[in-house]
């Protein structure tokens, strides 16, 4: 059971990781349409989609990704308290 907690948290962790480095490349011009681009893009547009459908941009400023992280964080610490229920 430890080995499953573990590695949930580690995915959890790096999918996170991932987010950040697929928000950070908005900023730079034609980044993501690289090979790394498009792979972050497949693999976090999925998760980030319905984030953006229910919370709009204020302005210039998409909110959805802080809170697509703080979601991925809170299910990391749920997921803790539930094996440290356990366990």
């Amino acid at each position: 059971m430890t080995t499953v907690f573990v590695i949930l948290t580690k995915l959890i962790t790096y999918y996170s990781y991932a987010l950040i480095v697929y928000i950070f490349m908005s900023w730079f011009p034609n980044a993501r349409g690289t090979a790394i681009g498009q792979f972050l893009a497949r693999i976090c547009e999925p998760y980030l989609e319905p984030f953006r459908r229910f919370i709009p941009p204020i302005g210039m400023i998409d909110f959805s990704p802080i809170i697509a992280i703080l979601v991925l964080n809170f299910a990391a610490s749920g997921l803790a308290q539930i094996f440290n229920w356990i366990a």
